[in-house]
């Protein structure tokens, strides 16, 4: 009889959690009776019966029940949230209050503490939650960080060249790069595509004879005609009558063409060079494979010190083309590359082939037309050059 008992017992305690169901025996009439759980947001205020259901009841204030239930009471509602934490969401008859750490916080077991700040040479990778510390990393190559935060990534570091400046400091994850505006030195006299113009084989005989009779003499006067004249070898005249010219007309909305032309083909330029990574070493080889004298490797010293890529070989050329009195067209023609490394080998050629090109050409041919078109002309000045 007790073994029969026991396992009746056992049977109770396993079917009275059944979902929405438990059991109770009537005290009246000891039966087994499968009463009606209640709902979230309510409790058993009366069991059932052998011949009534069960009797739910809402939850008083303050009170909740969050899932179905047998229970004779609802729970009570948390009193009030912890030090540096704010109501998330308030006690209803459903749902208990429930508490967040405050904005910069999160919850570390009971206590809510600061997130943490990643500091210099780190940056947030994850930004901190209520429940979670901020997720930091080390900032990779060309990205720094200069500050102990617990909101900031890690930034990219500045590119000089990007802005026309040139490296005063290299950046590390902990700072960023320093710039600085390009030494006066790195400029050059006459551009590549202002001597590929004047110099074209197929341009006109005598570009001084195009020039003058349509300079406006209000802008060049005859005695900086002859100034020019007196200062300058005659096949570099034209350079610095237009050089002059341009810089004495910037209203003229034709010059304003022609400089815009013109610093369009210096931009092309730039990219046939692209940035390459020089050193000193590669700069003596280049001119050692130019014709006539080399640049003294002091002055190469000075251009990869004070001059950004990829002016460094704008400003070795200008510098070479000085010193021979030379062609710098002719000289690239003539270069022999077999001493230079071939990324360099393949950016001169590349020079070569775009200053001695079509595109030149074309932009020569545009520029005769616009000087053509002009409207003054200087009279009995056709005679001084």
């Amino acid at each position: 009889m007790y073994k029969i008992i026991s396992c009746t017992l056992v049977v109770i305690f396993h079917v009275s959690v059944t979902v929405g169901k438990y059991f109770r025996y009537d005290p009246n009439t000891y039966t087994l009776l499968q009463c009606d759980q209640c709902p979230p947001g309510t409790f058993v205020k009366q069991d059932c019966t052998a011949g009534q259901r069960t009797e739910c009841a809402p939850c008083p204030p303050n009170h909740y029940s969050d899932q179905w239930n047998f229970d004779k009471e609802c729970q009570f509602c948390s009193t009030v949230c912890k030090e540096l934490q704010h109501v998330k969401q308030e006690c209803n008859s459903t749902r208990n209050r429930q508490c967040e750490c405050s904005a910069g916080h999160f919850l570390d077991v009971e206590f809510c503490l600061p997130h943490s700040g990643c500091p210099p040479g780190f940056g947030v990778l994850q930004r901190g939650t209520p429940e979670s510390d901020t997720v930091c990393g080390e900032c990779p190559k060309g990205m720094f960080s200069n500050v102990t935060s617990a909101t900031a990534p890690c930034q990219k570091q500045i590119n000089c060249m990007n802005l026309g400046l040139k490296v005063a400091h290299k950046g590390s994850s902990t700072e960023d790069t320093l710039c600085e505006e390009e030494s006066r030195f790195c400029e050059t006299d006459i551009g590549l595509c202002e001597e590929a113009l004047f110099r074209f084989p197929k341009a006109a005989a005598n570009w001084s004879d195009v020039l003058i009779p349509k300079l406006h003499p209000t802008v060049l006067t005859l005695q900086q005609i002859e100034s020019i004249k007196q200062s300058y070898e005659p096949t570099d005249w034209p350079f610095y009558l237009f050089k002059l010219y341009k810089s004495q007309s910037k209203g003229d909305n034709s010059v304003r063409n022609l400089v815009q032309d013109i610093n369009d083909c210096e931009k092309e330029i730039l990219k046939q060079i692209g940035h390459l990574p020089l050193t000193t070493k590669h700069l003596i080889s280049l001119m050692q494979s130019l014709p006539g004298k080399a640049v003294k490797k002091k002055d190469i010293e000075n251009i990869l010190k004070s001059c950004v890529r990829p002016k460094q070989i704008l400003k070795i050329l200008s510098l070479w083309r000085d010193k021979n009195g030379g062609n710098t067209i002719e000289g690239l023609k003539q270069l022999t590359t077999n001493r230079l490394p071939k990324t360099l080998r393949k950016a001169m050629k590349r020079l070569e082939r775009f200053l001695s090109g079509v595109s030149v050409y074309r932009l020569y041919e545009k520029i005769i037309l616009q000087i053509n078109g002009a409207q003054s002309q200087l009279g009995k000045s056709d005679s001084l050059l």
